[in-house]
């Protein structure tokens, strides 16, 4: 049953009345009583140090915070994740040695054809699970579609168009394609076609969760290319814009197939280990001049800049 305010607020009138009495009573007196009020204040459980201690350090204090009953929640650096696209290639194709130009009559060549008929076997069914996403995908019509892609992306790239770029490459591939790239001066051509494009590999894998598929095909494409790279004072790095080279990709583009609005982007790059070795680049050297002395000046001394050979750094 529920107290009134009254009967609550009772003994505390009493006991300052009291206390009241003994002070006025004790001016008399040469030694006076007490006057004792009794007050709750809050319980604290931790108090912080003080500022300016010397030897407190972050170590002490979590310990005495853990002797005192308080639990610190440890802080967990965590990194974002993108459901947009895969973090590799599953499954990644297996280009064969010199491009399958081995005759399947020896030991080798047998080996490479029997790879590409597994290969091919459980790319078909990674095909017809993209039509049931896709069904505008056709492995005929697609080369054409993807070839467009790669050429529209190397040109974003090369005018530093990130908007641009964003759509047309996922977002692994984006830093791939984007790293050391500050500081220097792109200019790529596609020049033409050696072969016609065509679909070597097809996956459909899952990520998170069952269900959430992803279409992964990588392309075939032979064709000749210029590109040049200059450094940030505009000596040339690597390549030519006049000489063209024969160049041999294979690319592997990615779609999330349960998203609507999903389109097909750039997703990486696969490097045959018989692939030749790139060419070297070529990095600007600083010649070091001679030590002058007070007073001196350097056309005074006729100093004759020798001409330094080609060096060349790999990379």
């Amino acid at each position: 049953m529920a107290m009134s305010t009254r009967s609550m607020s009772l003994p505390f009138h009493r006991m300052s009345c009291c206390n009241l009495k003994n002070a006025v009573v004790s001016l008399d007196m040469r030694f006076p009583l007490p006057f004792v009020v009794s007050v709750r204040t809050k319980k604290r459980y931790f108090i912080p140090p003080a500022v300016g201690i010397k030897g407190k350090t972050q170590v002490d204090q979590a310990a005495k915070a853990r002797a005192a009953g308080i639990i610190i929640k440890q802080e967990y650096m965590e990194r974002a994740i993108n459901i947009a696209c895969t973090a590799g290639v599953f499954d990644p194709y297996i280009p064969p040695e010199g491009d399958s130009r081995l005759s399947s009559l020896s030991k080798e060549g047998l080996k490479q054809r029997t790879e590409q008929i597994r290969q091919s076997a459980a790319s078909q069914l990674a095909v017809r699970k993209i039509k049931e996403h896709d069904t505008t995908f056709t492995t005929k019509e697609f080369p054409g579609h993807a070839q467009g892609i790669y050429i529209e992306a190397h040109n974003a790239l090369t005018q530093f168009n990130k908007e641009k770029l964003h759509s047309l490459v996922t977002e692994r591939c984006y830093p791939e394609m984007t790293r050391a790239n500050r500081y220097k001066t792109l200019r790529w051509t596609f020049v033409e076609s050696l072969e016609p494009p065509k679909v070597v590999h097809a996956r459909c894998p899952e990520m998170v969760s069952k269900g959430n598929l992803y279409g992964q095909v990588t392309l075939r494409i032979h064709s000749r290319q210029t590109l040049a790279i200059y450094d940030r004072f505009g000596r040339l790095m690597l390549g030519s814009e006049e000489e063209p080279k024969d160049v041999l990709e294979y690319l592997v583009l990615e779609r999330h197939l349960i998203n609507p609005y999903g389109r097909w982007r750039l997703h990486g790059k696969i490097v045959p280990a018989w692939a030749p070795a790139k060419d070297p680049i070529i990095k600007t050297v600083m010649i070091p001049g001679p030590e002058l002395k007070p007073g001196e000046e350097f056309e005074a001394l006729n100093f004759e800049v020798p001409k330094p050979k080609a060096i060349q750094w790999h990379k």
